[in-house]
């Protein structure tokens, strides 16, 4: 079958490898429907991460039941399925505390940009629709499988409320997802600090009320301009480097909370400044299974549409252009059609 591996610094090739097996019985076998490369697959592609070997890539999945190991119980060949990108168990205490991104058999899924993928923990990490979806709504399920459930979390992290003010910081994938979520969850005013066209009409398409374009120092300022001084409520964090971190933190009012779901590179805290900031964050790998049952449905009743993100498709073939479409920021976010 065909699948994609990266060899090293944008190296990335789609070329024939093994299909997938069960390799224990708790494992289920999918037929991707769609996959796609996800904003954090550049850091490896771009050698910010170390590549000691080829990596089999590709995190985000849909598609259909084709084996099950013999002691899954919750999905059958046949069915439509969407997965998270972190695998767990949901059973395990962390689990059931809605954190299954921290489950105690957790692994991160690997090899979905290919034409089959193995998920473990299939009990306990794929969700079935109840019946086949249409074409369409493809892309949107994709979305849910990381990017959506990534941005949905940094909304619920930073306890968007509604009526609140929201500060989305970075317009990639997950910084547009996260002003559909905050949207969602009834935020009043939700800033979007863009300086794409592109992503800015997206943002103000998926609720975003007003556009930052500025960065740095004149960027927060903007948005104490915005706020009357006070800054938000609720900022999402969704980059990850220093400078979105240092702007994040410069953007939240006393008692606000940042989600922050960018990984983070070369971020670090001052202490003091944070004691006196009174800014609390909640982050880290997002537990997307936590939302998934929800954010299907979400989809499957058309009342969101995520997969409009996905701005570049592409054959599985042509992976190679996807990454650099996205690495040269002429793509937010490429989808692969297998």
């Amino acid at each position: 079958m065909l699948g994609t591996v990266l060899y090293g610094p944008r190296d990335i090739r789609c070329e024939e490898v093994a299909e997938p097996k069960i390799l224990h019985p708790t494992d289920a076998i999918i037929k991707l429907s769609a996959t796609c490369i996800c904003g954090s697959d550049l850091w490896p592609y771009r050698g910010l991460n170390e590549v000691s070997q080829p990596m089999h890539m590709g995190h985000e999945y849909c598609g259909v039941v084709v084996e099950v190991g013999s002691a899954v119980r919750t999905v059958k060949p046949g069915q439509f399925v969407v997965g998270s990108f972190c695998i767990s168990d949901n059973t395990c205490p962390h689990c059931r505390r809605g954190f299954q991104s921290s489950c105690e058999q957790r692994e991160f899924m690997s090899g979905a940009q290919a034409t089959l993928a193995r998920v473990p923990l299939a009990d306990g990490t794929l969700v079935a629709t109840a019946e086949t979806p249409t074409e369409d709504l493809i892309p949107s399920l994709l979305a849910t499988s990381d990017v959506l459930g990534t941005g949905w979390y940094a909304a619920d992290a930073a306890r968007v409320q509604p009526g609140s003010t929201v500060v989305v910081v970075g317009d990639g994938a997950v910084g547009l997802m996260g002003v559909l979520a905050a949207k969602q969850m009834g935020a009043a005013r939700i800033i979007a600090m863009s300086r794409h066209k592109s992503r800015q009409e997206l943002a103000l398409e998926y609720g975003a009320t007003d556009i930052v374009a500025a960065r740095g120092e004149e960027g927060v300022a903007k948005v104490r301009d915005l706020t009357q001084r006070i800054g938000a409520d609720s900022v999402l964090e969704c980059v990850g480097t220093q400078e979105s971190m240092s702007q994040a933190l410069a953007c939240a009012r006393p008692g606000s909370m940042i989600g922050y779901v960018g990984v983070p590179h070369g971020v670090q805290f001052d202490g003091q400044r944070l004691f006196f900031t009174q800014v609390g964050l909640m982050g880290g790998p997002a537990p997307v299974r936590r939302f998934l049952p929800h954010l299907m449905d979400l989809v499957l009743t058309r009342k969101i549409n995520p997969g409009k993100v996905f701005d570049l498709i592409v054959p599985l073939a042509d992976v190679a252009e996807g990454y650099k479409a996205m690495d040269e920021r002429r793509a937010i976010k490429t989808l692969l059609r297998v």
